[in-house]
């Protein structure tokens, strides 16, 4: 099929495996792959919960960092990779919301969607470093208290701007440890694939 096709096609609508064909032809790295569909996991969790649509907002997902391979700086991204996500007929929404989720683009979070993209994406790799650090090294055991209990020590996964992760909460209208609650229950449901299950190597 040509890219002129796939980007009539993909102009009416963007389905999960829509945006998937996306990352997997921009990033290899797979540790990324599996935070995109952390963060895919959580936002599914909230378009249930809200009755809002899970295809649309697990797009946004799947795409929010699909750039950072090839444009891993913050003067690039995501601003750089949004020309690409519109060549593709990506939706003007899920390209303004993956747009939003970084405080440096200056584009404002308004809608819901922008405001969960933002929510679900720093804490996911909180939770994720927790996970990898417990015997089990699964989300299946994991509870909020030994998150409350990592986020104390700054030192642990330092990378994960923990005054970013509250702002989200604090926007998104949910109480932090709630959503950390929320975000585990839903990463839970894609253990394996996230090496997160206890069994995976």
């Amino acid at each position: 099929m040509s890219v002129s096709v796939t980007c009539c096609l993909l102009e009416k609508t963007l389905n999960r495996d829509d945006a998937l064909a996306i990352v997997h032809e921009y990033v290899k790295n797979e540790n990324l792959v599996r935070h995109m569909l952390a963060v895919e996991a959580a936002m599914r969790f909230y378009a249930e919960r809200f009755g809002e649509d899970p295809e649309k907002w697990s797009a946004a997902a799947l795409l929010h960092d699909f750039d950072w391979e090839i444009h891993p700086t913050l003067e690039e991204h995501p601003q750089a990779g949004a020309p690409i996500l519109r060549e593709r007929g990506v939706p003007e929404e899920i390209v303004r919301a993956v747009l939003s989720h970084a405080d440096h683009t200056g584009v404002p979070r308004e809608t819901l969607l922008q405001k969960a993209l933002f929510a679900c994406d720093e804490i996911t790799g909180l939770i994720t470093a927790v996970a990898l650090v417990r015997p089990s090294r699964s989300l299946m055991d994991l509870e909020v208290k030994s998150v409350k209990k990592k986020w104390k020590d700054k030192a642990f996964a330092a990378g994960a701007n923990r005054d970013e992760i509250e702002q989200a909460a604090r926007e998104f209208g949910i109480d932090l440890w709630e959503h950390a609650g929320n975000v585990i229950t839903a990463m839970r449901r894609i253990a394996p694939e996230l090496g997160l299950d206890g069994d995976s190597k």
